[in-house]
């Protein structure tokens, strides 16, 4: 019987990491703790891209520093050239400026975004 509850139990969990990794945009928050600074927090989110997708115009409410963990993404923010980033390079996101993020590379892409935010305030707010 405890077999059967195992490979039950292991077809689920697979199942579930099967549909989870399937997402086109996956975002995994990492941190979230308060930091000296009145008001604000730190927060560090891992966002994973399929080949091709995009993260559509949004801002923060705070600074974001992005660091490209794997493949290559295209960054436009607004009233910039878009730049091009592969595994190991980063850009500073100054607060509230609309940007957008796309996988250019041909295989899955990683950023590592870190957060210094108003605290209370969504992270992401969709660009009008």
């Amino acid at each position: 019987m405890k077999t059967i509850q195992a490979m039950a139990l292991g077809l689920v969990l697979g199942a579930a990491a099967t549909a989870h990794a399937d997402q086109p945009l996956q975002r995994t928050d990492l941190v979230r703790s308060d930091i000296d600074v009145p008001g604000h927090e730190a927060v560090q989110v891992r966002v994973d891209f399929a080949p091709g997708v995009l993260a559509p115009n949004h801002s923060h409410p705070g600074e974001e520093i992005a660091f490209v963990v794997d493949g290559t993404l295209e960054y436009r923010l607004e009233g910039r050239e878009p730049v091009t980033l592969k595994a190991g390079q980063s850009l500073f996101i100054p607060s509230g400026v609309v940007h957008s993020a796309k996988n250019v590379g041909s295989g899955k892409a990683s950023e590592l975004a870190t957060y210094i935010v108003h605290k209370g305030e969504p992270l992401v707010v969709p660009a009008k």
